[in-house]
């Protein structure tokens, strides 16, 4: 019988095969999450395919979140393309172009619950994994054949355990722990295995921070992550409206791969070095080193609680004259609830450069590419040459405290330090 989390809730989607690790089985979707930056490829094969209806319009979610408004007559075409596509096949929940970026606004409208499975055209789709379930990205082809069937074919992974003990020490968050992860098991470790979370402690780490764990759990080749249930999540999902959902728990004799304990208080502020997001070094070895542009956002740390961590950083400091500081709340939701508790008017008073959301800079889309030699620090996912401009350009991945502390004093720095 199946025992991991991601083995139960694979058996729980069955159509074809047998759920044992290593064999392919064809699973029922229970959601397709679409945006532009694969949507008209999707679209595309669809049409050549003679697709002419999809499986449950109701089950699919589309949006616009990577090039927000459209830098180029070039987006603006695949912008149309994606608003046809929606029309054509009559896709009831289309969040459009002034939701936010995907990764936060989907399961905060509600979309996910514990138990189901859910695929989008992501890499970072793993994010949901955050709210127990299984959640993991695939490419055009792929949400083509859910679009038409909604149901897809799955290798079963093997499962890696990992238990988060004790606590952090001040200003270390759920983002050092995810680069301390990455150092651990590096962009290749966990290739196409399931990783499994147990919170000793819930309260330790934020669901806001399980969400930026799961998001970078595919920076280390992961399948999908699933955390393990806990009143925690209850009471998130509660706060959004959310409930009959049924939580999806391990067996006592599940069978792993292997098995990592990790002390939350032996983690200090880590920052990632290019070219990689492994390449995972403490920002006290790294302080001083002159930064031209800061940007505090992304699917990875773009919610309320990582503004209020820079804003409480910044708080009697201004930026550095030096320093492009961009700031971009992942969501319209986050973005008026940092209007409200005046985190905006902090920002752009102290010479911050805030924008509406976004996925923006993160993968070099617009509002914050960087030009040859330039240096940034960034709260999103990926590093490597290129990923936000010009190839011999510096990324250097940290969460929101040591990017704000950054910004202030125009160098790398401990948060600590500010």
């Amino acid at each position: 019988m199946p025992g991991t989390i991601v083995e139960k809730l694979l058996n729980n989607h069955l159509v074809q095969g047998t759920c044992e690790v290593g064999e392919i089985v064809e699973c029922k979707v229970d959601l397709l999450m679409l945006h532009e930056m694969l949507g008209d490829q999707i679209a595309r094969i669809a049409r050549e395919a003679g697709l002419t209806k999809v499986w449950d319009p109701a089950k699919i979610v589309t949006v616009l979140d990577h090039w927000v408004p459209a830098p180029t007559e070039k987006v603006a075409i695949i912008h149309q393309e994606y608003r046809r596509f929606v029309k054509d096949y009559g896709l009831v929940h289309d969040l459009g172009i002034n939701a936010g970026v995907c990764h936060v606004v989907v399961p905060d409208s509600g979309f996910i619950k514990p138990g189901m499975l859910v695929v989008g055209s992501d890499s970072h789709t793993t994010s949901y994994g955050a709210l127990n379930c299984i959640s993991t990205g695939i490419g055009a082809t792929d949400a083509t054949i859910i679009l038409a069937k909604g149901t897809n074919w799955f290798k079963v992974p093997s499962t890696i355990k990992i238990e988060l003990e004790g606590k952090f020490q001040q200003l270390v968050t759920a983002k050092d722990v995810a680069l301390h992860m990455l150092k651990m098991f590096g962009t290749d470790g966990m290739n196409y295995k399931s990783m499994e979370i147990l919170v000793q402690r819930p309260e330790s780490i934020s669901i806001s921070g399980r969400f930026t764990i799961a998001n970078l759990g595919v920076e280390m080749g992961a399948k999908c992550v699933a955390f393990e249930p806990d009143k925690l999540l209850d009471a998130w999902l509660a706060t959004i409206g959310i409930s009959g959902y049924k939580t999806v728990l391990p067996e006592k004799k599940a069978a792993y791969e292997r098995r990592e304990s990790i002390g939350l208080d032996t983690i200090e502020p880590l920052i990632a070095v290019p070219p990689s997001p492994s390449n995972v070094k403490p920002v006290s070895e790294i302080k001083n080193k002159d930064v031209d542009q800061v940007f505090i956002g992304s699917c990875t740390n773009g919610r309320l609680d990582d503004l209020q961590l820079a804003a409480s950083i910044l708080k009697g400091n201004k930026i550095h004259q030096r320093v492009r500081c961009i700031i971009i709340p992942a969501s319209r939701q986050v973005y008026e609830t940092a209007l409200k508790e005046g985190l905006i008017e902090q920002f752009v008073h102290a010479g911050a450069i805030v924008e509406y959301p976004t996925c923006g800079p993160c993968m070099g889309g617009h509002m914050g590419l960087l030009g040859p030699g330039e240096v940034c620090v960034s709260t999103s996912n990926r590093n490597f040459p290129g990923r936000m401009g010009a190839r011999d350009a510096e990324i250097y991945l940290a969460s929101p405290a040591t990017a704000m502390a950054s910004a202030i004093t125009g160098k790398i720095t401990d948060p600590r330090e500010v």
